[in-house]
């Protein structure tokens, strides 16, 4: 899955001119937290809910005009970017390293797009089919060649069609597969795995 498949197009921006309060606004009317600003087509930086409270917190409510303040006055022109055609899981590799919570998508240095932590827990709950009815199986797999191959061959043997795979390692020379199945008959599979030598974490055992 790359960020194409998960970011927000076309992309709700403001020009460095907008006031603070007409931005603000706009955040509240829309729902969203990050607004890329952007002059004669080019992305000039970011501004966020949490920008604008910290830039008015500071302003004279008595002033002549406290929303007046605009919005190329406090943007965050340090962005970090993505590309359409990144991978979905670098993207948010960078999110959490930087702790950022936005990423403006680029292509040929135009604004193409938008994509937010939201945006990829949508992702993640769709790469790991949990929004489709299926049953859950997690099995913990010793971390060499063609073990992988030996469940997925079980499952196939069985019958049972495989929506989703995900793994990672583990300590000990262990990975963890967890795998989404088109029964929800789960509990028979297990038993079937542990028979075969598996080690299944879920569905746990029935005590009986």
């Amino acid at each position: 899955m790359l960020v194409k498949d998960v970011m927000k197009s076309p992309v709700l921006s403001v020009g460095p001119e907008t006031t603070l309060e007409e931005a603000y606004r706009l955040l509240l009317e829309k729902g969203i937290r990050h607004l890329p600003v952007v002059k004669d087509g080019k992305l000039l930086g970011i501004v966020t809910d949490r920008d604008i409270r910290l830039a008015t917190s500071h302003l004279n409510p008595k002033g002549p005009c406290p929303g007046c303040t605009q919005v190329g006055e406090v943007v965050t022109k340090e962005v970090v970017t993505a590309h359409p055609l990144d991978p979905v899981e670098e993207a948010a590799f960078v999110m959490r390293h930087r702790k950022i919570g936005c990423l403006p998508v680029l292509e040929d240095g135009e604004l193409v797009g938008i994509v937010t932590g939201i945006d990829l827990l949508d992702a993640l709950l769709r790469l790991t089919g949990v929004t489709e009815p299926s049953g859950r199986l997690e099995v913990r797999l010793p971390d060499r060649v063609g073990e992988l191959a030996r469940l997925t061959g079980f499952l196939a043997g069985r019958g049972v069609n495989i929506h989703s795979l995900l793994s990672y390692p583990e300590e000990g020379e262990y990975v963890r597969a967890v795998v989404r199945v088109n029964t929800l008959e789960t509990h028979l599979l297990a038993q079937g795995l542990r028979e075969a030598g598996f080690e299944v974490l879920w569905p746990p055992k029935k005590p009986w």
